[in-house]
């Protein structure tokens, strides 16, 4: 059995410091690794990521992240990744590690994600140049993830992403929206792939569970959906809580 702690949007900011640490100091006897999806600063200011990534520093427990749109809006994306790195938070983007829990293997793939929506209400590859990038973005990023999944030749595989892969994780929030809250072009790629978990944030109003098409677990931890700091998933022969 692998313990996973996941959590998302923590929008740290200047006056956060200090709220993670004591929950997380308490992760070794809980969780395996802890997964972080995105949204780690509130502007994507390098200061932030530096507050949080003092309280990252030094845990027990090995943390992997994969950045979110908020970690993107200061044009310093590659800073903030730098920062976590020398705490010692793997950044994943178009990448994968693996981790080795006690006998077992576990194989994390990440990505930011992008757009686009779901089937019967999504955006195409036709049009206008800008409509064509914002689709191939989400393309490129999916097909990355995918290609990831399938290199990992490790007991467990999880899929860690900001945006969403299904919208059976959105519920919760206006239909409206959901185009820019993720696309089910990364449940394809889970799924051609294959995972045990799927991680995802970014949709503060949605729901924790859904199950992609390929009957892949996916689970929604952003911290306003979950009300606490983290939830912990165990993969077994089914995930469970």
């Amino acid at each position: 059995m692998i313990r996973i702690a996941a959590m998302a949007d923590v929008h740290f900011g200047a006056d956060a410091a200090g709220r993670l640490r004591p929950q997380l100091e308490q992760l070794a006897d809980e969780a395996d690794v802890l997964l972080v999806a995105g949204d780690l600063t509130r502007v994507g200011d390098p200061h932030e990521a530096e507050i949080l990534a003092k309280e990252m520093a030094g845990l027990a427990t090995p943390a992997v992240c994969v950045l979110g749109n908020h970690d993107y809006h200061g044009d310093q994306e590659d800073r903030i990744a730098g920062i976590m790195a020398d705490a010692g938070v793997e950044v994943l983007e178009g990448s994968s590690t693996v981790l080795h829990v006690g006998n077992e293997t576990l194989g994390v793939a990440g990505t930011k994600g992008f757009g686009g929506g779901f089937l019967g209400a999504s955006g195409s590859d036709f049009g206008e140049p800008l409509m064509k990038a914002f689709i191939r973005h989400t393309m490129e990023l999916s097909e990355r993830l995918g290609e990831e999944l399938a290199g990992l030749g490790t007991d467990r595989r999880v899929a860690l992403t900001h945006y969403a892969p299904v919208d059976g994780t959105l519920r919760g929030e206006r239909p409206e929206i959901y185009p820019f809250l993720g696309s089910y072009l990364l449940a394809e790629a889970i799924d051609r792939a294959g995972a045990d978990l799927a991680i995802h944030g970014h949709a503060h109003n949605g729901t924790e569970r859904s199950v992609t098409p390929g009957g892949v677990h996916v689970r929604n931890v952003a911290q306003p959906v979950l009300r606490r700091a983290c939830a912990v998933y165990c993969l077994e022969a089914a995930v469970a809580a």
